[in-house]
């Protein structure tokens, strides 16, 4: 066997990233100067039957930043109160250094050189995301720095619906709006469609032959 014979299947999938499933709940709709409440990040994998399916998880409450805004439509929206005692929350530092440590070994494990973020209009979350690390110095971002998956525009195309629970429900994945709009939640459900798009694509049409050098998989 060659050496790319070896590899992990999903480090031969998306051009050699690894596809992240990110969702924020946050204070407001700017990313720098309202507050990240959670953040929730899946990585995906193969199993042996070559199925794109949820692999770890990684989930924090999140305390405002010093200075942050709080918009209190945002927070009647998601029921969040930022200092509750029980939220158990940790600083923006800490909660995103976590994710990307466990990030950065699901990376090393798939043998993919960079974690591309999927998401439901993943733009919101990666913005936020890269302004927690501008505001905490936080460098070696294993995300793609603008290349995302949206699940808005997959399920457009594949259930002919762009919101969340819509095309959950096409695809026959429950969604239970009493548990929605928390990070966790919602990140598992877009992982859950992301997969069953992937899985569906590869039933009806096949893999598609990805054979290529690193230099070709390292380029945006």
């Amino acid at each position: 066997m060659t050496d790319s014979e070896n590899k992990p299947a999903i480090s031969k999938r998306f051009r050699g990233f690894l596809p992240v499933v990110v969702d924020v709940e946050t204070g407001g709709f700017n990313s720098e100067t309202d507050a990240l409440l959670e953040v929730a990040a899946i990585t995906l994998q193969f199993d042996d039957q070559c199925l794109l399916k949820p692999d770890q998880t990684f989930f924090y409450h999140v305390m405002p930043f010093p200075g942050a805004n709080l918009d209190q439509s945002s927070l009647a929206f998601t029921k969040i109160d930022p200092f509750h005692p029980l939220r158990k929350a940790v600083s923006e530092t800490e909660a995103v250094r976590n994710m990307f440590r466990g990030v950065r070994k699901a990376l090393a494990k798939a043998e993919c050189k960079k974690a591309i973020l999927v998401g439901h209009n993943p733009s919101f979350d990666l913005a936020f995301i890269k302004a927690a690390c501008v505001r905490n110095q936080i460098g070696n971002n294993p995300f793609h720095p603008f290349s995302t998956f949206d699940t808005a525009t997959l399920g457009g195309l594949a259930y002919g619906q762009t919101v969340l629970a819509k095309a959950l429900k096409v695809a026959g994945i429950g969604w239970n709006e009493a548990d929605a709009h928390t990070a966790i939640y919602d990140a598992d459900k877009t992982a859950q469609l992301f997969c069953r798009i992937v899985n569906t694509w590869q039933a009806h049409v096949g893999v598609p032959s990805l054979d290529m050098d690193n230099d070709d998989r390292l380029q945006a």
